[in-house]
């Protein structure tokens, strides 16, 4: 019995991604309680459109990416050509993948298109502000202080380009994450496979390295299908050591 080989997605440097509010709450199974009032930091943002809503239902989100030192003049273009090329490569491939939730190639660049155009209003009256919550910078260096956020959420970055980004580099961004991650807050990571759709081969190496007492890990499944494997969420909670102390 053959087994049909899985191609991988053919991409040269980090792809600007452009998903909607319901594509993470989806991706990373998040739930209403989870994300109410809370202080949210989505790393790799690109130019989705997370935390457009995500401020509209009354949450302090915040994003950052390297291309948010780009004006909306020159950011806005450059979203837009990669919903084109990423359209065309996945057509290319789109018999790999499940379209349950999508429904069709043309309406998952339809749903790219509607983030960019949340995004791009919002992104352009937070550009000239004194204080960003579109801050320009990248893993494995934030530049935030420590504790400040509750939930710190990271699609389609790390793990991904693995053979881009090294062991050290994905041992860095996680500590970083948890080091402005508060106490009984937690992140969340989706994929945890590489371009070639296979599990990221170091993933229990790091897991063992970032483990202590006052860190959890564990993995819950993700709610939108699409990608050709199951790939998990990783969460890692930042225990609150206070609490515990109460008890």
């Amino acid at each position: 019995m053959s087994t049909k080989k899985i191609r991988p997605y053919d991409q040269q440097g980090v792809a600007i991604t452009c998903r909607s509010f319901t594509e993470y709450a989806r991706m990373f199974s998040l739930d209403e309680k989870l994300i109410q009032r809370e202080v949210i930091l989505d790393i790799a943002a690109g130019a989705s459109s997370f935390t457009t809503e995500a401020t509209e239902r009354g949450n302090k989100s915040y994003a950052i990416d390297p291309r948010y030192e780009f004006s909306p003049e020159e950011l806005i273009p450059i979203a837009q050509e990669e919903i084109q090329v990423s359209t065309e490569k996945l057509t290319r491939l789109q018999d790999q993948f499940e379209w349950s939730y999508y429904g069709s190639i043309e309406q998952h660049q339809q749903n790219r298109l509607a983030s960019l155009r949340l995004f791009q209003p919002h992104y352009e009256s937070d550009w000239s502000k004194p204080e960003r919550v579109y801050v320009p910078g990248c893993l494995p260096n934030l530049p935030f202080e420590n504790n400040k956020f509750s939930l710190i959420i990271c699609s389609h970055f790390l793990f991904l380009y693995q053979k881009q980004f090294d062991f050290s580099f994905h041992l860095e961004s996680l500590l970083e994450m948890i080091r402005v991650c508060r106490p009984g807050g937690q992140i969340r990571i989706y994929p945890l496979v590489t371009l070639s759709f296979e599990p990221y081969p170091q993933l229990d190496t790091l897991i063992s390295l970032i483990r202590s007492e006052d860190i959890m890990i564990n993995y819950i499944p993700s709610n939108l299908p699409f990608i050709p494997s199951a790939s998990p969420v990783l969460c890692i909670r930042k225990n609150d050591i206070s609490n515990k102390l109460s008890e």
